[in-house]
């Protein structure tokens, strides 16, 4: 399995991209902005699009990927995401008011977009691939992924905070070999973090203590207005793991 970080900001400006990965060459970890960056011929390779929640900052770009390659493929694309995720993107967005739904595009039968539900511990199988939804802690229902090759895993927490039920599954892959955790936000925040249902330094640090695995760790999803000041802390407060801070167009195999 080959992962590059098309987005990883939690924020956008200059070359900063929001949210979204793309495995292979035919499956998005998330959409957010980032995925503006492939060309034509790459967004109309991809079959598969695994969602951790609703934000836009995750989803932006499934819109313009559905409109732009929807007439160049002969199979839908298939948005997997929990049903309460998928609820919100049928009321919210496909709705034909905000955009078009494209699962009725051209029509019913032959759509550009298909849902398929996904739940926590239940593993998707593509092409020897595994994706197993992980428990996420966020203001909206979310969920992390753990993908695994059969040779080793990559665990991607999405946005979440403190959360003992991540760690049970997490501590449970014997082959984890990465592991990509949010810090929205730096400790003189801790207090809308703990409002918003993101990571601060310190609160990550009281969460990996829970880690068994010695993983290694990347940081995404840093506001732009304080990334700095974010990894500084990171790196004082989790020093023994040596986290690093995820960058656009790193690519990870395994």
């Amino acid at each position: 399995m080959r992962l590059k970080i098309l987005g990883c900001s939690g924020g956008i400006g200059g070359d900063l991209r929001t949210t979204s990965m793309l495995l292979d060459h035919d499956t998005l970890i998330d959409a957010g902005t980032g995925v503006g960056d492939l060309s034509i011929n790459e967004l109309a390779q991809i079959d598969h699009i695994f969602v951790t929640h609703s934000h836009m900052d995750h989803v932006t770009s499934i819109p313009f990927i559905a409109d732009t390659v929807g007439w160049m493929r002969d199979k839908p694309i298939t948005v997997h995401a929990t049903r309460e995720t998928l609820d919100i993107l049928k009321q919210h967005l496909f709705n034909w008011k905000l955009w078009p739904d494209f699962t009725q595009i051209p029509d019913a039968r032959n759509p550009v977009l298909r849902y398929e539900t996904v739940a926590l511990g239940n593993t998707v199988a593509l092409n020897g691939r595994s994706f197993t939804p992980l428990p996420a802690n966020h203001v909206v229902p979310a969920v992390g992924y753990h993908l695994d090759s059969g040779r080793a895993s990559l665990v991607f927490t999405g946005d979440t905070t403190t959360n003992d039920a991540l760690w049970r599954e997490v501590n449970k892959i014997a082959n984890l070999k990465y592991l990509i955790i949010e810090t929205a936000l730096s400790d003189r925040e801790r207090k809308l973090a703990i409002a918003s249902k993101h990571l601060c330094p310190s609160l990550l640090a009281e969460e990996l203590v829970k880690l068994k695995q010695s993983p290694q760790i990347y940081i995404t999803h840093l506001k732009p207005r304080e990334s700095e000041l974010i990894m500084e802390e990171v790196a004082v407060r989790v020093k023994e793991r040596r986290p690093q801070m995820l960058q656009n167009n790193q690519v990870f195999e395994f």
